[in-house]
């Protein structure tokens, strides 16, 4: 959804929403979205939020993180811990998540924010070489799911970088893209999303969505094949 030329994705989330069925999903929401009329929002249609913390709401945040550094006796007995590695590209990352649903303590300070069920931290290490990059961040959440579950849900908005933005970017040259007038971007956009939404069924594993574009201009098969798929 596009938002107006002096406004901001805030103003766009609670329409989005409207159009989306979230009975039953976890909707995960980076800090600029951490507000608390977006949560009631989501709980009223029957999913359950996961919200980024930072500075824009920083009486919870400090309390979320004093909590957790270091923790408590009381803390610690209502904790669960999970952790995930991945190895890519010469890249070695290591996230540990530690969920809370020691809460009664924070529900009193933040009544404005209902159900709070659980808190998490993640932290992070990038190892890249000699170098390592540590980095801890804070999560509030209305769900009851499994800390192991939570800490891949963490994961959830950056595959929007990796797997779309990124994608048609190195495959459609999209950042260097020079249509820029009236509504010709986003007619552009909607028409590269659909062909990259055609593509991914359709490609064998080592083949790149650019490589499946050169073939469809090579062979009418592999173009019948991408323009007869349904998403």
């Amino acid at each position: 959804m596009k938002t107006a030329q002096k406004s901001n994705e805030i103003t766009a989330i609670p329409e989005l929403l409207e159009w989306l069925d979230v009975r039953g999903a976890l909707v995960t929401i980076e800090a600029r979205g951490c507000q608390n009329n977006l949560a009631e929002k989501i709980l009223g249609q029957g999913g359950d939020y996961l919200l980024a913390l930072k500075g824009n709401q920083s009486s919870i945040y400090e309390d979320v993180k004093l909590h957790f550094e270091p923790p408590t006796t009381s803390s610690l007995a209502n904790r669960s811990v999970a952790e995930t590695l991945d190895k890519e590209h010469g890249r070695i990352e290591i996230r540990r998540g530690r969920l809370s649903t020691d809460l009664e303590w924070l529900q009193h300070r933040h009544p404005e924010w209902k159900p709070l069920n659980k808190i998490i931290a993640v932290e992070s290490e990038r190892h890249l070489g000699e170098t390592v990059s540590p980095e801890t961040r804070y999560f509030i959440s209305s769900s009851l799911t499994a800390a192991l579950c939570m800490l891949a849900a963490v994961r959830l908005p950056w595959g929007i970088d990796n797997q779309l933005h990124w994608g048609l970017d190195r495959s459609f040259g999209e950042d260097q893209s020079r249509i820029r007038r009236g509504h010709a971007p986003t007619n552009i956009g909607i028409i590269r999303h659909a062909v990259l939404n055609m593509i991914k069924p359709t490609k064998p594993k080592r083949v790149s969505i650019k490589g499946m574009r050169k073939a469809a201009g090579w062979d009418n098969a592999t173009l019948t094949t991408i323009l007869a798929q349904i998403f």
